[in-house]
């Protein structure tokens, strides 16, 4: 196994994940091949989400993740399998959104199932998607004692 590309592809996903978080739109287009692919299941939308091409893919984590969204999102217990220049890796993922403006806390869980390739000695995403394990959005006005002491949008 190499364990060189493992490691560099497992920062890659890490990038992602905290590009999303901070809101790093154009360090989060780097991780994309210019002809990525991204599936979402959304339950709350009601459909899976296909966004084709980079540009897509960042347009709408831009417009959908912006600001006034807190959101956490951690990915680990890793299975990544590596031919060559292309690589492909299931990941377990935990994540939070609080939309501030609507009052509402969204969590759940997921497995990513991802297609890595190798572009000119760097490690890319050229596909991307998760599938739903499970997903709840619960009102903050249901839960008065709720304080937010950090990570809010005026505290940035």
């Amino acid at each position: 196994m190499d364990l060189v590309a493992l490691e560099e592809i497992r920062r890659l996903k890490y990038r992602y994940l905290r590009c999303v978080d901070l809101k790093l739109w154009d360090e989060f287009a780097e991780v994309f091949t210019e002809d990525a692919v991204a599936e979402y299941d959304t339950p709350v939308l009601g459909k899976t989400l296909r966004l084709e091409g980079r540009d897509a893919i960042v347009e709408y984590m831009r417009g959908n993740l912006g600001p006034d969204k807190i959101s956490t999102h951690t990915a680990g217990a890793p299975e990544i399998d590596i031919d060559g220049d292309r690589a492909t890796g299931v990941w377990a993922l935990d994540d939070s959104i609080i939309l501030v403006e609507q009052r509402l806390l969204i969590r759940g869980a997921a497995f990513y199932h991802d297609v890595y390739r190798r572009e000119d000695g760097r490690w890319l995403v050229e596909k991307t998607g998760h599938r739903r394990t499970y997903e709840y959005m619960v009102s903050l006005d249901d839960l008065p004692s709720l304080k937010f002491t950090a990570g809010t949008p005026a505290s940035r």
